[in-house]
């Protein structure tokens, strides 16, 4: 069986062999493919191809992704979660020693200079970016994932006293991040207390205008804010008054709008934080890596509308359900597989939010039956998607 995959922003061919053989890749078929394999490219308020199954952004972020209405059309969002974030971590931590001894600046000045006498302009001048060093200073960091955790131990590394926050960290990150970094239970406590502020958490409800005239109101003078999350976690109109006030010394960010360009004690960077060669590799094999495991087993990992779903496939066939999370639905599985007279090997179902989904193996080898289970289950009422694969 061959599948389609579409590709959107350019995705690293390198990457996009993880796929093999049995995808075929922007071809004839991509009009109505598979799975979608993205970056960048806004899919709000495009229809999406009948049989599109999957669609994989290549890096954290899924903004640019119709959560919900892939969700209700029984379309799996997988995202790439660290596989950039080594990069984005360099950035940062570049951004912090840039604004301590504000490099930017520097070099734009001298090269404001000519004639024969630039080394005692130099000498002269080089007075106003005498800076200050990072080591000893505090860095708050709000958001301890794959991104945030390594900031904190680098920084630590770099002589940085450091304040984590993150009520939702796992247990997995928790483990890897050095005992030297402190928790804090309240981000105000981030705020309040730090040097240098650096925000990794995803644009939620929840997280928009994090940082809003309250949090400024609570810093102290001549703080330094990172953000290389999403732009729309600070106000702006919030953030020039904090800097007009003094308590913001500089801000940093991978996001730009017309707003925050050209004003003083702003930088704007492309959103080129993780625009590594190495980080859009590694991006584009853990999505190539994810889609042909979900194709071929129907396997879900780093989802964000579904939940992770794994199980070994031995039996001859599998029926993958996407359906929609109410009472009795494995029973009523299980009485539709029995009615046929077919044997269930093993069965999973996870729920996430509104949907489920399952995972069903069946100890049969008549393709007529399990065909005509198929057909009953794309028949039943709640339930949204069916797949079936054969084992290998």
């Amino acid at each position: 069986m061959v599948y389609s995959v579409k590709t959107f922003n350019n995705i690293n061919q390198v990457g996009l062999k993880e796929l093999g053989n049995q995808f075929q890749i922007d071809g004839d078929l991509a009009e109505n493919p598979d799975a979608f394999i993205l970056r960048s490219q806004n899919l709000h308020g495009i229809d999406f191809p009948e049989n599109l199954k999957a669609i994989a952004r290549a890096g954290a972020g899924t903004n640019n992704i119709p959560i919900a209405d892939a969700t209700a059309a029984g379309i799996v969002v997988f995202n790439t979660p660290g596989a950039n974030a080594n990069a984005v971590k360099e950035a940062v931590l570049a951004s912090i020693l840039m604004s301590a001894r504000d490099y930017i600046a520097a070099n734009a000045w001298v090269n404001t200079l000519s004639g024969d006498d630039v080394p005692k302009q130099v000498e002269a001048g080089k007075k106003q970016f005498a800076g200050s060093e990072i080591s000893g200073k505090t860095l708050g960091v709000i958001g301890l994932g794959a991104i945030g955790g390594r900031i904190a131990n680098y920084a630590q590394r770099l002589g940085m006293n450091v304040l984590g926050y993150d009520p939702y960290v796992s247990i997995e990150t928790a483990w890897n991040i050095s005992h030297h970094v402190k928790r804090v239970d309240d981000v105000k406590e981030i705020f309040a207390n730090c040097d240098y502020i650096t925000v990794h958490v995803p644009l939620t409800d929840e997280t928009r205008h994090t940082f809003n005239s309250e949090a400024f109101a609570l810093m102290q003078k001549g703080t330094v804010v990172i953000n290389f999350a999403r732009g729309e976690l600070v106000d702006n109109a919030a953030l020039f008054e904090a800097i007009e006030a003094g308590v913001v010394k500089r801000y940093i960010t991978d996001f730009g709008t017309e707003e925050l360009l050209n004003k003083e004690k702003i930088t704007v960077f492309p959103h080129v934080g993780g625009s590594t060669a190495e980080a859009e590799l590694n991006c584009a094999i853990m999505a190539g890596k994810t889609i042909r495991r979900f194709m071929e087993t129907g396997e879900i990992t780093n989802s964000v509308n579904f939940p992770n779903v794994h199980q070994a496939l031995t039996a001859p066939y599998r029926i993958t359900l996407i359906n929609k999370n109410v009472p009795n639905i494995v029973a009523k599985i299980s009485t539709a597989v029995s009615e046929l007279g077919i044997n269930i090997d093993n069965i999973i179902n996870r729920s996430k939010g509104e949907y489920a989904y399952t995972l069903l193996d069946l100890d049969e080898n008549d393709k007529t039956k399990v065909n005509h289970l198929v057909e009953n289950f794309e028949n039943s009422d709640n339930i949204v998607r069916v797949r079936l694969i054969a084992k290998k």
